[in-house]
């Protein structure tokens, strides 16, 4: 199959891209230097523009680019945030449209913040909707639509609203793994806010299975069976290191002196279910958070 990909420099993409080309897709990659790489095609957001060839007998397009939502969040970097996803999407089709392309599948990304940053004990799944009204949610729902836009000529577009990725070569997991090897793990603000994760391995081959199976359609949740709250999984990770974790909290202020609005997708948190791609069939590798970590530790 003919893939083309948005974001595939980045820490999912990377994985993403070597585990196609190892099931026999054909990959292309956009990028935002010119390259003399064969597979690689040039385009430019604020030129509006995308190299033609790149949608030549095209089958799928997973979009995954998108600005770090884990900087500070100015007024002028929210509409980066906006900009590098939606506006991206809107590129995409238009480009689409301009070349005739037909496509077999749309997959982009999305977050788990679709539901509203907020603590509840509450499970949430795909039906729930936007259960408290924010910036990330109000984001999340736009890049959703931006996706839906796809399917006058796409025969499916999938979703998946990812949780906080674990990985060794970069994300979250590297800045809290250096905090409890300082043994200065602990937990942050209450402590009580519920942490959804997934592991790279199980996020890449979700995609892989995403455009593999015919079937799937609509909106899925990216996260592991297991979602502890912040307290216990600080402390697995600790544990799991053979560190110190700290019996004291890290005050919420200080958290959101240093990071202003974006910490609250550290201090808040609820529970999402996974069920439904699961009854897709999909089988995770990681479903529980110490073999995740020992994995990566």
């Amino acid at each position: 199959m003919n893939i083309l990909i948005t974001g595939g420099t980045g820490l999912v993409g990377k994985a993403l891209v070597k585990k196609l080309r190892e099931n026999q897709h054909k990959v292309r990659v956009l990028t935002r230097k010119k390259t003399d790489n064969p597979d690689e095609f040039y385009w430019n957001l604020e030129e509006g523009f995308i190299e033609d060839k790149a949608f030549e007998n095209l089958d799928s397009i997973i979009h995954l680019a998108g600005a770090t939502i884990s900087d500070r969040w100015t007024e002028d970097y929210k509409k980066e945030l906006f900009s590098s996803r939606i506006d991206t999407a809107h590129l995409l089709r238009t480009c689409c449209e301009k070349n005739g392309v037909r496509l077999k599948s749309f997959i982009s990304a999305s977050g788990i913040n679709y539901y509203g940053t907020f603590t509840a004990d509450a499970i949430l799944d795909e039906n729930s909707g936007i259960a408290h009204h924010d910036f990330l949610a109000d984001l999340c729902e736009k890049w959703e639509n931006s996706a839906d836009e796809f399917s006058p000529i796409a025969e499916r577009v999938v979703c998946l609203r990812t949780a906080m990725v674990l990985a060794k070569e970069g994300g979250a997991f590297p800045k809290l793994k250096k905090t409890v090897d300082f043994h200065l793990g602990a937990a942050v603000g209450s402590g009580t806010q519920w942490m959804n994760w997934i592991h790279l391995d199980d996020l890449v081959n979700m995609y892989v299975f995403a455009v593999e199976n015919e079937q799937m359609e609509g909106k899925f949740n990216a996260v592991a069976d297991e979602i502890p709250n912040n307290e216990v999984f600080m402390r697995t990770l600790a544990d799991v290191s053979g560190k110190a974790f700290l019996p004291l909290k890290v005050p919420a202020f200080v958290m959101k002196l240093s990071f202003g609005e974006m910490s609250s997708i550290i201090l808040e948190g609820t529970r999402a279910s996974n069920q439904k791609i699961k009854s897709q069939g999909f089988d995770y590798t990681y479903s529980e958070l110490r073999k995740a970590v020992e994995n990566l530790v």
